[in-house]
């Protein structure tokens, strides 16, 4: 059988399978349905340094292919998280991932300095709105991103991965941007920026009127920048966007991902993760494969 352990950062998973952050919430759901121990890891919902009540409803709608959410990263806050998640997140053995929000840097370092290493890895989801901005998304500009990177890196002690928006013109740009900030990890794609219209009350679905799409609909653009960030970096990178199979997944690792992270499929079918997983295996030992590492990045281009 092939060796699926890949090293991420100096932190060894398992398998290359993780969650993708706002859709597995703390794992207490789909415990009930398989071992949480077969992950990889797992990447937690949102925490931010004091608690949210996130957006009004209605704020999930379907779409052909996908959903769009604005959940507003809702969640009881990092204290709350450390109290009564963490310790029963510890019974299994997988790794940790914290993704970290706020509206300001100073609210990402907060939740870095409360979650201190009681977690394996920080995400750091920069597509959240700057207040001190006007409300620009940090990680949409090159200069925001280096900055708030290197303010988080300087208080982290575990590895920091950085989730990219797609909402870019370059996103290569933006991953070197990160990099040059002291990112351990880059995370790609976070959902696109969607609209649906009820053409019956002529209002947008959502209360916030636009949200992020995710979903198979997504895939290629996630495909083809996980590939663009690949030729940009030498971080290890974790690619996301509609992986719903083991081949969807093998994609990503063939583009340049280390690992991938599998979310709105799981909201579908709870055992989404665990197919993943063993798609992967069943694509390694059926072309002679001996580890995943060897097919990181091994897309041949055409011309």
């Amino acid at each position: 059988m092939a060796d699926l352990h890949v090293n991420i950062a100096g932190v060894d998973w398992k398998n290359p399978v993780t969650t993708g952050s706002g859709t597995f919430g703390f794992g207490r759901e789909y415990s009930e349905f398989f071992d949480l121990s077969a992950l990889g890891a797992i990447c937690l919902k949102a925490l931010s340094a004091v608690p949210r009540m996130g957006n009004p409803s209605p704020r999930i709608a379907e779409t052909k292919q996908g959903i769009l959410n604005s959940v507003g990263l809702q969640n009881p806050g990092a204290a709350h998280f450390l109290e009564h998640e963490l310790p029963w997140l510890r019974q299994f053995d997988t790794k940790l991932i914290a993704n970290l929000c706020g509206s300001t840097v100073e609210d990402y370092i907060e939740v870095a300095e409360i979650l201190d290493d009681k977690v394996d890895m920080f995400e750091l989801n920069i597509s959240c709105p700057n207040v001190k901005e006007g409300g620009m998304a940090f990680g949409t500009n090159p200069k925001m991103v280096e900055e708030i990177t290197k303010r988080v890196k300087a208080v982290s002690k575990v590895p920091l991965i950085i989730k990219l928006s797609p909402n870019v013109t370059d996103i290569a740009e933006i991953a070197r941007a990160a990099e040059a900030g002291g990112a351990d990890v880059i995370s790609l794609i976070n959902t696109l920026l969607g609209m649906r219209i009820d053409v019956k009350t002529r209002r947008p679905v959502l209360h916030n009127n636009m949200g992020g799409l995710s979903g198979p609909c997504v895939k290629p653009v996630a495909v083809r920048m996980v590939y663009q960030v690949r030729q940009a970096v030498k971080l290890p990178i974790i690619g996301m966007g509609g992986i719903a199979t083991g081949e969807d997944a093998i994609e990503f690792l063939l583009a340049g991902a280390n690992a991938v992270a599998v979310g709105t499929a799981g909201i579908v079918d709870p055992y989404a993760w665990i197919r993943v997983r063993n798609g992967i295996e069943q694509y390694l030992d059926n072309h002679g494969i001996a580890s995943v590492n060897d097919i990181v990045g091994m897309v041949e281009m055409n011309g």
